[in-house]
């Protein structure tokens, strides 16, 4: 097994996870915002995938 594909999927899971949760949870109007914040919230996801990407190599 490769560490650097497990690390990928776990975060991508992770992610994934956190945001149905957020979503499925939130009242209408906060889903407006939600969704209004994605692309902020994508860009932080990149950053967390190079940050354990790092730690790892």
């Amino acid at each position: 097994m490769n560490m650097k594909s497990i690390a990928k999927g776990a975060a991508a899971g992770a992610v994934v996870g956190i945001t149905y949760y957020a979503l499925s949870s939130a009242a209408p109007v906060k889903k407006y915002s939600i969704k209004k914040n994605a692309g902020k919230t994508l860009k932080s996801a990149a950053s967390l995938l190079d940050d354990i990407k790092s730690v790892l190599m």
